[in-house]
C-alpha cells in the first residue's frame, strides 16, 4: 500500500471511532435481564469480554452465536429493547468516542481526503450519533447496514458505496468484516488493533494501528 496515493477512506464506527461498549454493554445487560424475567432465560453475569464479541456483527450473526434457535418473536423483542435502550443511553450523553477521534477525522478531513463513515449499525444509530458529534462535518457520506435495503454484508455495502468514489481507497476497522470487505474490494485495510477484534482477526489486513492517531502519520 502507498498511503501517498489514497484518496478516499472509510472508516468503520464502532470499535474504530467509537468505545461502543460505553453504550451496548449495559444496554445488552438491560436486553439479557428481560430475557431473564419475561421468557425464564438463565440467570448469569455477562463479562465485558463475553460482550465484545458481538459488537460489529450483523443482527443475524449475532443471534447464530447468541442462540440460533430462539423463537424470531422473542428475538424481535429482545432486539427491540437493547436498540430502546441504546437509544436512551446515547440521549443521556454516554457515548465515547476513542481519544483523537475527531481530532484525526478533522486533520484528514483537511487534506482534502473523502471520509466514508460504513458500518453494521442501525439507521437511527447512526443518525444519533451524528447528532451527538457532528460526524457529518467530516464525513463526506454516511451509510450503515441499512442504507441498501435488504443488504446487511458489509462487502456488499461497500461494492454499492465505492463506486462514487475516488482510487486509490482504504478501509479502516477493527473485525474481521472489514478487512474481509477490503479484501473482497480489492482495496487496501488498516486494522484497528486497540478494538474489538483479535490479532487473529486482522492479520491479513495490509497494515495495523493501535491507536487512531496513528492516521494521521500514515494518510
Amino acid at each position: 500500500m502507498d498511503p501517498r496515493q489514497i484518496r478516499t477512506v472509510f472508516l468503520d464506527y464502532d470499535g474504530t471511532l467509537h468505545n461502543s461498549m460505553r453504550v451496548y454493554a449495559p444496554a445488552f445487560r438491560e436486553a439479557y435481564r428481560y430475557l431473564v424475567e419475561e421468557y425464564g432465560f438463565e440467570d448469569k453475569e455477562w463479562k465485558d469480554e463475553d460482550i465484545e464479541k458481538f459488537l460489529g456483527l450483523t443482527p443475524k450473526e449475532m443471534w447464530d452465536i447468541f442462540g440460533r434457535d430462539i423463537p424470531e418473536a422473542i428475538k424481535s423483542a429482545a432486539s427491540k429493547r437493547l436498540s430502546n435502550a441504546m437509544d436512551r443511553f446515547i440521549r443521556e450523553g454516554r457515548p465515547e468516542l476513542f481519544e483523537g477521534a475527531l481530532e484525526t477525522l478533522n486533520t484528514l478531513n483537511s487534506r482534502g481526503y473523502d471520509l466514508v463513515f460504513i458500518s453494521n449499525c442501525k439507521d437511527y444509530y447512526m443518525r444519533a450519533h451524528n447528532e451527538l458529534f457532528g460526524l457529518d462535518r467530516y464525513f463526506t457520506r454516511m451509510v450503515c447496514s441499512e442504507t441498501y435495503e435488504g443488504i446487511e454484508e458489509k462487502y456488499k455495502v461497500l461494492e454499492l458505496t465505492k463506486r462514487d468514489f475516488k482510487d486509490d481507497m482504504v478501509i479502516v476497522g477493527d473485525r474481521h468484516h472489514d478487512i474481509e470487505a477490503g479484501r473482497y474490494n480489492g482495496i487496501h485495510t488498516i486494522g484497528a488493533r486497540y478494538g474489538f477484534g483479535d490479532d487473529e482477526e486482522l492479520s491479513v489486513a495490509d497494515m495495523r494501528i493501535d491507536d487512531i492517531r496513528e492516521l494521521k502519520d500514515i494518510l
